[in-house]
């Protein structure tokens, strides 16, 4: 009697499935066709393509382009269902865009990465993202006309937006001048306070006069004047307005323990001066009082021939 014929399990196709995995693993910015066949070389090509298909629709490979290679990387469990139902196109596209973090990427550098030749298909793809709200289209302050892509849930970085000066992509000068009018007050005040109090000790005076970018942003904050948060970053900015103007003064002041083995840091501190001449010719124009004039250039959307400001300043 012939023994019963057992049926054979495809173990070499599970075994593909797993040295791709792993080598995927080993190379997290994505493995090549070649690379696959060099590891694998027992399996032909069919073996190799009903492998990867498989991980690719259980959502555990996705797919990439790198100029004219096609790149295969572990996928992302949470990128898997937000782009579930998309094309292998609308995938590289959404993997590109989340990529770029929320500094964004236009249209170009997607072309350029997605190697997608047809603007109107790439058009098309970006609008059926946006659709699903998986991305959003922000404009940038840096270039006039130019949007970046971005992840739909993410918040754009300062370098996007401009920070708390802009609003809508326009510069809010009188936020700017408030911001300064009111740290100068605080500068000014900080300085009467310690003249009444320590009158007979000029040293004491001097030093109790001076104020952290921290004790003025905590009373700008107190004060309610502004609708956005602004940081210790903003106001370092603000305050280095002033001084440009020279109405106030930059300083040292050591922050360290006694005794501490580390080193001691240096933390900076500010006081309202006397103006012993009148202000120069350049910070008394939009250019010496604003806080972005170091992105500000020739064909940008922050630009001195767009600048309505420089524009009014010239007409007044």
């Amino acid at each position: 009697m012939a023994a019963p014929m057992v049926k054979q399990e495809p173990a070499e196709e599970i075994d593909i499935e797993s040295k791709i995995i792993e080598l995927c693993s080993q190379n997290p910015k994505g493995i090549s066709d070649e690379v696959i066949k060099q590891s694998v070389p027992q399996c032909d090509i069919q073996q190799r393509v009903t492998a990867v298909n498989r991980l690719l629709s259980t959502n555990r490979l996705e797919l990439l382009k790198s100029g004219s290679k096609l790149l295969y990387r572990l996928k992302d469990p949470e990128a898997a269902k937000e782009v579930k139902g998309a094309d292998t196109e609308e995938k590289v596209v959404f993997q590109i865009i989340k990529d770029a973090q929320n500094k964004g990427i236009w249209t170009r550098e997607i072309r350029m990465k997605s190697n997608l030749k047809n603007i109107q298909v790439l058009n098309k793809i970006l609008k059926n993202l946006e659709s699903k709200k998986l991305i959003k289209a922000v404009k940038s302050v840096n270039a006039s006309k130019r949007k970046v892509y971005m992840l739909y849930n993410l918040e754009p970085d300062q370098s996007v937006t401009g920070g708390p000066w802009y609003s809508a992509s326009e510069f809010e000068s009188e936020f700017v001048e408030i911001l300064n009018a009111q740290a100068h007050k605080f500068l000014q005040q900080r300085a009467i306070d310690a003249q009444k109090v320590y009158v007979d000790e000029p040293w004491t005076r001097l030093q109790a006069s001076y104020a952290t970018a921290e004790d003025v942003l905590k009373y700008i904050t107190n004060l309610g004047i502004s609708k956005v948060n602004l940081s210790l970053k903003d106001m370092e900015a603000i305050l280095d307005t002033l001084i440009y103007d020279g109405k106030i003064e930059l300083s040292a002041r050591t922050a360290g323990s006694v005794g501490s083995t580390s080193g001691d840091s240096s933390i900076k501190i500010y006081r309202a001066v006397k103006t012993l001449s009148d202000t120069s010719a350049f910070v008394r124009t939009p250019c010496g009082v604003c806080p972005v004039i170091s992105r500000c250039t020739v064909d940008g959307l922050i630009s001195p021939k767009t600048c309505i400001y420089m524009k009014d300043w010239l007409d007044f």
